[in-house]
C-alpha cells in the first residue's frame, strides 16, 4: 500500500537539513535568556507534563470561536474580541513552545520550526483581519480570520506530528511499572559500584542506574531519562543527584524526583538491599509500596533511599 502523502511529507521534514543553522542559533539564543527559575515554570516542571498545550487552548479557542461568530450576520463585534484575546494569549503560549523546542532533537526541531512558523503566519493574519475590523471593513476582517484559522490548522497538523509521532514533551519513563517485574532483581556484587560513579544495569531488559554513596547507600533509577531517553549512566553525580547529558535534567537519585527541567517527570526509582554475600538487589519502588525493603534471610536490610537501615 502506498505511504500516505502527509505523513511522507512529515518523515521527509524530519530528515531535511537546510534549516540546521537556522535551528541551531535559534537554539542557542532561547538557551541564553535569562530565565532563571522561570525557565522550569515555562516547561511545566510544577504541573508533572508541558505547559505549553494548555497555553494553545486561549488563542486557537478563541479563534475557532471567533470563526463560528463570523458565519453568523450581526456578530462581527463577538468575534473582533475573541480574535483579540487569541492574539493577547498568543506570545505567552509561544514562549512556552519555543522553551520547549530548544531541548528537543534535532528531528523534532525541524518540524516544530515549521510548526511555528505557521502559527507565526496565522497571528499576521488575525492581526490584518483585527485591523479590518477597527477600520470597519468587516469583509476583508472575516477573510484574513479566515485564513488564519487555515494557518492554525497546519500548525495543529505539526504540532500533533510532535507530540504523538515524536514523542516530544511525552513521559519516556512511562513504561517503566508496566516492564519491571515484581519482587527483587540481583545486579551485581557491591564491589562492581565505584563509590559516586554511575553504572549501568539492565532488569528485564531495561536499563537501570546504579549509584552508590561514599556512606555504603546504593541508589536505583531507571536509566532513560523521561525527557528524551537520554542515558542517565552517563550523566554526572553531585550533591545526591544525577544530571542527564543530554539536555541538563537533574534528578534525585533517592526518590528520582526531578529536581530541574526540562524533564518534567520524575525517574522511576527502586528500593535496593545488600545480601549478605555481598550482592545488590533492586525491586521497583511502586506507588503502594510503604517503601520499606523486605528482609529476606539472605539479605541486610535496607530502607528505601538504599541507606541499609531497617
Amino acid at each position: 500500500m502506498r505511504q500516505n502523502r502527509i505523513v511522507w511529507l512529515l518523515d521527509r521534514l524530519e530528515r531535511e537539513p537546510r534549516a540546521d543553522a537556522v535551528i541551531e542559533a535559534l537554539r542557542k539564543g532561547i538557551r541564553r535568556l535569562p530565565l532563571g527559575d522561570r525557565r522550569d515554570l515555562l516547561h511545566g516542571r510544577w504541573l508533572g507534563h508541558p505547559v505549553h498545550p494548555l497555553m494553545v487552548q486561549v488563542p486557537v479557542g478563541s479563534w475557532l470561536s471567533a470563526a463560528v461568530l463570523d458565519l453568523y450576520p450581526g456578530r462581527s463585534r463577538g468575534a473582533g474580541v475573541l480574535v483579540g484575546v487569541g492574539l493577547a494569549s498568543a506570545a505567552p503560549a509561544a514562549l512556552t513552545g519555543w522553551v520547549d523546542w530548544a531541548d528537543l532533537h534535532r528531528e523534532q526541531q525541524r518540524v516544530g520550526l515549521v510548526h511555528a512558523l505557521a502559527n507565526s503566519a496565522a497571528v499576521g493574519l488575525y492581526a490584518a483581519s483585527l485591523t479590518c475590523r477597527v477600520r470597519g471593513r468587516r469583509a476583508a476582517g472575516r477573510a484574513y480570520g479566515f485564513l488564519g484559522l487555515t494557518a492554525v490548522a497546519a500548525g495543529g497538523l505539526l504540532g500533533g506530528h510532535l507530540a504523538y509521532r515524536q514523542a516530544s514533551g511525552a513521559n519516556h519513563a512511562e513504561e517503566v511499572p508496566h516492564v519491571v517485574t515484581e519482587g527483587w532483581h540481583r545486579v551485581g556484587p557491591m564491589a562492581d559500584f565505584p563509590v559516586g560513579e554511575p553504572v549501568r544495569r539492565s532488569v528485564n531488559d531495561l536499563p537501570v542506574l546504579i549509584v552508590r554513596e561514599s556512606g555504603g547507600a546504593v541508589h536505583a533509577l531507571a536509566e532513560r531519562c523521561s525527557h528524551l531517553a537520554g542515558p542517565l549512566a552517563e550523566g554526572t553525580v553531585s550533591d545526591g543527584c544525577v544530571r542527564c547529558p543530554w539536555h541538563g535534567s537533574v534528578f534525585r537519585l533517592s526518590d528520582g524526583w526531578n529536581v530541574r527541567g526540562p524533564a518534567t517527570a520524575p525517574q522511576p526509582a527502586f528500593d535496593t538491599r545488600v545480601t549478605d554475600d555481598g550482592q545488590v538487589e533492586i525491586r521497583l519502588r511502586r506507588p503502594h509500596s510503604n517503601g520499606q525493603a523486605s528482609h529476606g534471610r539472605h539479605a541486610r536490610p535496607a530502607a528505601r533511599s538504599g541507606h541499609g537501615r531497617p
